[in-house]
């Protein structure tokens, strides 16, 4: 059954504490009158893994009666296709991009003020365990937020009466199940069969990747690991049942984005972000729910309505800096009839760049703001897994044709307009289609007044955070007087655009006295390539910038018009001190113009070094070919 919910959710208000008779009640007591709340979360998945989402192949017994039991959200998705980012977005009910911590992984700072769902649960009473991954993406001691954070955290270590919100993360599906050493492992333990249930011959491939043996074959083994997860999951429902508790508990299972096979995690495409969400409320609790067993809603929810629907389920009103809506509980919030999900990319690892998308559950806008970069590899992670391997090697032997090659070519497409029901796997760019116009500019604007509303640092080079926050924050920093935010957005909308009409706007931000300005019109000369020559000179002027950043994107510029001057210094910039995010740009740069084997043996030496940057270390290791 389809429902469409457009009414609020009405009912009482449960204080922090009563007064009865006089006397007052401790908090813990009316704590006590509110529900459990446990998430059981997988890794990696979207879902199409699961037999209630309509894989036929799939064989998922226990999370398909948890759907019949319950409420099956089949538009629900995970802002950000890749774990610590859409995990900053769950902890906090607001964008990763509002706080700056969009970037795979960073540890910057947020705001003191801002305090993640888990501390007003504590201050509710709630017992609050989490088994056991953080990996919150930004400043702070993760586990701290926790009564117990550990591979042992549990709610029966919670005082008498207590009620207990619980996460326990389940890491079987996670992408690296399919490295070969650990399929190996998984295999000896009895987690999965020795030989694949399913023939690699006879697996459903997704239009969004080429059929390749490997690739058949990572996909039945996944289907494998997916069972696996499967049992754990009806482990851990068991174990509620068995203890009395699953009629006072409601029960979230969604995973962490989309993936795992190649063009999931870390894609904006639904197979990066579109994830399985089944809620189980138990009639006890049904009235803080207008969904009932059994259902299914197209309603749209992302990971930013989580921390706010779980504080509205538990009496809390969520706090007003959260920025999804209550969908469930007693501060419910109805959907606006022009509702959309906002979906963000930037770093990820070692490999720079920004990618931002909204949908409507039907049409999916995505923009590139640096599309003069390949659209793959986002991770030198994923050539672990033998069908992200297969699928380079037909690519760099020529054997592919038309979607399946062009992922892997410079200069991507601007924009990408897809209309998710005709075309699940979005692989067929409407953006050039007249018949799209007017949708295309309208998303394109819906966009753009998104990320003004919600204050996208991605307009701010990752590589200068540090010199423009200082001792604050980056979510502070684009709210402050200093910072130009609505010059530098539209800014970044026309340096990404690749357009030539464009190349007297863009020599005028070069000249301008903000940095940032002065980065966006270097970048858009990067995007241009070979027509930029006319900037030459202002390109070369730019070579004696007092920023790193602008420095080294002024010569990639340079670099693509096959300029002298542009690879001579971007290889002298390896001489200078720069911060890890500058040196991030600076390797990137030199890969993307072929200049990586004259880099300076010294300072791929120092990365090889046991405390170096990680991601930086691990590009050298790929060049050097370790």
């Amino acid at each position: 059954m389809q429902v469409k919910r457009n009414r609020v959710l009405g009912g009482r208000h449960f204080l922090g504490l009563i007064v009865l008779a006089g006397v007052l009640v401790p908090q813990i007591t009316v704590a006590a009158e509110r529900p459990n709340v446990l998430w059981i979360t997988s890794e990696d998945n979207s879902d199409f893994w699961l037999g209630c989402y309509g894989n036929k192949q799939a064989e998922t017994p226990t999370l398909d009666q948890f759907a019949a039991e319950g409420v099956k959200f089949t538009r629900a998705y995970s802002n950000a296709p890749v774990c610590a980012v859409a995990r900053s977005t769950l902890l906090n009910g607001m964008y990763a991009v509002s706080l700056g911590t969009q970037h795979m992984r960073s540890r910057y700072k947020t705001p003191a003020d801002i305090k993640p769902y888990v501390t007003y649960l504590r201050d509710a009473g709630y017992y609050c365990t989490n088994r056991s991954k953080t990996d919150y993406n930004q400043a702070g001691k993760d586990a701290s937020y926790w009564d117990q954070c550990n591979g042992k955290a549990h709610y029966k270590n919670r005082a008498e009466g207590q009620p207990f919100f619980a996460i326990v993360n389940l890491t079987v599906s996670h992408e690296s199940s399919l490295f070969p050493e650990n399929v190996k492992n998984r295999r000896k333990k009895g987690l999965i069969p020795e030989s694949p249930r399913l023939a690699p011959s006879e697996v459903t491939v997704p239009d969004s990747i080429p059929d390749l043996p490997e690739v058949r074959e990572d996909i039945a083994i996944y289907h494998d690991m997916m069972t696996a997860l499967d049992r754990q999951v009806g482990e851990l429902l068991e174990e509620l049942e068995d203890r009395g508790l699953a009629e006072d508990t409601i029960v979230f299972y969604y995973s962490d984005h989309g993936g795992t096979i190649p063009r999931g995690k870390r894609y904006l495409t639904d197979s990066g972000v579109r994830v399985p969400l089944l809620i189980r409320v138990p009639e006890k609790w049904q009235h803080l729910s207008t969904l009932k067993p059994n259902e299914e809603t197209d309603e749209l929810v992302a990971f930013v309505d989580f921390a706010p629907t779980l504080l509205s389920l538990c009496g809390i009103e969520p706090p007003a800096n959260m920025m999804g809506r209550a969908f469930m509980g007693e501060y419910q919030q109805a959907a606006p009839e022009d509702d959309i999900v906002f979906l963000y990319g930037g770093r990820f690892d070692g490999i720079p760049g920004m990618r931002r998308a909204i949908t409507d559950g039907r049409y999916k806008y995505i923009r590139r703001f640096t599309p003069h970069l390949p659209a793959s590899p986002y991770s030198l992670y994923t050539y672990s897994m033998p069908s992200w391997v297969a699928w380079r090697t037909a690519w760099q032997q020529g054997q592919l044709t038309g979607y399946h090659q062009q992922l892997w070519e410079p200069d991507q497409d601007v924009e990408a307009l897809y209309d998710t029901e005709v075309d699940p796997w979005e692989v067929h760019n409407l953006a050039g289609d007249a018949n799209f116009a007017d949708k295309l500019l309208a998303m394109r604007n819906r966009l753009k007044q998104k990320m003004v509303e919600v204050r996208d640092t991605g307009v701010v080079p990752e590589s200068m955070f540090e010199d423009l926050a200082q001792d604050g924050t980056m979510f502070a920093y684009v709210r402050s007087d200093e910072c130009s935010y609505q010059e530098y957005m539209e800014l970044a909308f026309v340096a990404s655009q690749r357009d030539p009409a464009s190349i007297g706007e863009l020599v005028e931000a070069c000249q301008a006295k903000d940095p940032i300005k002065r980065y966006w019109g270097a970048l858009g000369f990067v995007v241009l390539g070979n027509q930029a020559k006319p900037a030459t000179d202002t390109l070369l002027g730019l070579l004696s910038d007092e920023s790193p950043a602008v420095r080294i994107v002024a010569a990639h510029a340079l670099c693509r018009l096959d300029h002298a001057r542009g690879k001579q210094h971007l290889l002298s910039e390896f001489e200078n001190s720069l911060s890890p995010m500058q040196e991030v740009l600076l390797l990137n740069a030199v890969q993307h113009v072929h200049l990586e084997q004259q880099i300076p043996d010294a300072w791929m030496q120092r990365q090889l070094q046991k405390n170096a940057n990680q991601y930086l270390q691990r590009t050298v290791q790929q060049i050097t070919g370790g």
